[in-house]
């Protein structure tokens, strides 16, 4: 079996957040191969942490993908100030007489973008609607290395690090099958300073936000790697909840059309016909021009706009996303952009640091929460959802009353298919078969 059939096998996905199926993304040919280092959004830790532990694992991973994709250049782009991390990588790849390259970052917000990083290393932008391998780059994440790594010796992905951090008693990373709830994390960390709260599930810029009474019925994908507790009425939770009639209310009332939304997106800056001030003009004026409509399907919803641009509160992310449903349902896609595209001369001007992205959005009393050594949470019950990636859901192999043991496949996709294999997660009795599949083990779960 060739390692692009052990990853399809291992039901391995982009372990960063977006959840692309590897086996898709590595057949291919590229100069660049790109692991992202750079944990993108404020507070979270978790690939820092992996590479502390499994940076050998992971340069073994990326000398063996590199040959798949015929990359001459192997590089890790991490922010220059990870000083413990880099030197780490610096050993092993010394040990291992590796011809993979450290490439170092600024920190700032959005560091971690995949068009960012891709721009970063290479000086070349990918164009609107494009993906790296447009420019000769495929990008990868921490996480999805390693995953990578135990692939080579058939080990499925059937558990995740998280970081829980924020207003918690033992802000903590954890070891957890994949399938656990939301709400036994937060215990694992000792539970929760308040009475009521919400977590976001991911980063504070583009993470999901679920309340505190959502927690039991909501469970750890293969993609999640964070979860902030915050207190309900937190600026972050209060701007992201803000309903969408008053959003447009306010974007007709109140946009003075500053461009500070627009001077500010980083996919602007790339280069890119992304112009959201223009947008909200549309929305705000009535103008009803589809062109301008036609830029918001460009944008990755990073935040910026909504959370630090805007000197008038509003929400141009929200906005876009508005009109992209609004275009989505005439099925109008984003046009791909010419390979020509130039960035623009404020690029590096124009970079936000990430302690003043954190002061604006007040989580800096969060920055220096000291994180106790990993914890591994063994549930007596897991929910492992049938679609946590892009693409295809995987189909139940499956059925209620059967007996599975940790590793076992119990959803599949066809090898061709855009989507990935799920396993089970823990050994036990399968109790329910729907858009997930939840597994009960009969001996009590514990907290190690």
């Amino acid at each position: 079996m060739n390692i692009l059939d052990k990853i399809y096998e291992a039901g391995i996905v982009g372990a960063g957040g977006a959840g692309f199926p590897t086996h898709v993304k590595f057949n291919c040919n590229v100069d660049y191969f790109i692991i992202n280092a750079a944990e993108c959004e404020p507070l979270l830790n978790t690939d820092k942490y992996l590479i502390t532990i499994k940076s050998k694992e992971m340069i073994k991973a990326i000398e063996e993908v590199g040959k798949i994709v015929g990359a001459k250049h192997l590089v890790i782009a991490i922010k220059e100030k990870y000083a413990k991390e880099i030197q780490i990588l610096r050993e092993f790849i010394k040990e291992l007489n590796s011809s993979v390259e450290i490439f170092y970052l600024k920190n700032y917000y959005p560091a971690g973008d995949e068009q960012m990083i891709v721009y970063e290393v290479t000086g070349k932008s990918i164009p609107e609607a494009g993906i790296p391998l447009d420019v000769g780059a495929v990008v990868a994440n921490v996480g999805t290395l390693i995953n990578v790594y135990d692939s080579f010796e058939d080990k499925p992905v059937v558990e995740k690090y998280i970081t829980v951090i924020g207003e918690v008693k033992n802000p903590t990373m954890l070891k957890v099958p994949i399938g656990t709830s939301i709400a036994e994390c937060i215990e694992a960390a000792g539970g929760s300073n308040l009475k009521e709260y919400c977590i976001i599930i991911g980063g504070p810029m583009m993470g999901n936000i679920i309340d505190d009474d959502e927690s039991h019925n909501k469970y750890i994908k293969k993609v999640d790697g964070s979860l902030i507790v915050l207190p309900k009425d937190h600026y972050i939770v209060e701007r992201k909840r803000k309903p969408l009639e008053i959003i447009i209310n306010e974007t007709r009332s109140a946009c003075i059309q500053c461009r500070y939304c627009t001077d500010l997106c980083h996919r602007y800056l790339l280069g890119h016909k992304l112009r959201p001030h223009r947008v909200m003009r549309n929305i705000g004026m009535s103008e009803q021009d589809e062109d301008i409509m036609k830029e918001a399907l460009i944008c990755c919803e990073c935040g910026i706009c909504e959370l630090y641009s805007c000197p008038m509160g509003l929400s141009p992310r929200l906005v876009n996303v508005y009109v992209k449903g609004l275009l989505g349902e005439k099925s109008i896609r984003a046009e791909k952009g010419s390979l020509d595209i130039q960035s623009r001369e404020m690029l590096e001007y124009r970079k936000i640091p990430t302690e003043r992205i954190m002061g604006r959005i007040d989580i800096l009393k969060y920055k220096d929460q000291q994180i106790d050594d990993v914890k591994e949470v063994n549930p007596r019950k897991v929910a492992v959802y049938l679609h946590q990636h892009i693409g295809k859901p995987a189909t139940a192999m499956v059925s209620v009353g059967d007996y599975v043991t940790k590793g076992e496949k119990i959803g599949t996709v066809e090898r061709n298919d855009l989507g990935a294999n799920v396993h089970a997660s823990i050994d036990g009795k399968v109790i329910e078969v729907s858009d997930k599949i939840i597994i009960q083990r009969e001996d009590s779960g514990v907290i190690s």
